[in-house]
């Protein structure tokens, strides 16, 4: 199992979305920004690398949002996703092809990973 941690970074009513590179496996595919865990390290630390690594932020994780595990044909992910607050820097596409903030409304507009797929409803349940 990979374990995987991600970012629910808010700014009001909106939510950051990040667009995965064509190349990459689910390439083009919209998700939160994060990734996976690497030895030893806890999810909150995986998130505050992968946060500086992709978008050039610094990041404070909060609680966690929500927990899933989802069996992709490639591998199983546990995904946990944090709250979290950008506290330095501007978001750069450095691993990303692009990057919206979108509302709980605006969902379905957007093709994402199949793991995120609980998560959104959530999200849309909140509105």
């Amino acid at each position: 199992m990979t374990e995987v941690a991600a970012a629910l970074i808010r700014d009001g009513e909106r939510f950051m979305i990040c667009r995965r590179p064509a190349h990459k496996a689910r390439g083009l595919l919209w998700e939160f920004v994060g990734g996976k865990l690497e030895p030893g390290e806890t999810a909150r630390e995986a998130l505050i690398r992968e946060c500086r690594e992709e978008l050039d932020v610094t990041v404070a994780p909060g609680d966690v949002y929500f927990e899933v595990t989802h069996e992709y044909p490639d591998l199983t992910v546990h995904l946990t996703l944090l709250e979290a607050t950008i506290v330095s820097g501007t978001p750069k596409l450095l691993e990303h092809i692009d990057l919206r903030w979108i509302t709980p409304a605006e969902i379905p507009r957007y093709d994402f990973c199949p793991a995120d797929a609980v998560i959104l409803e959530k999200l849309m349940q909140e509105r």
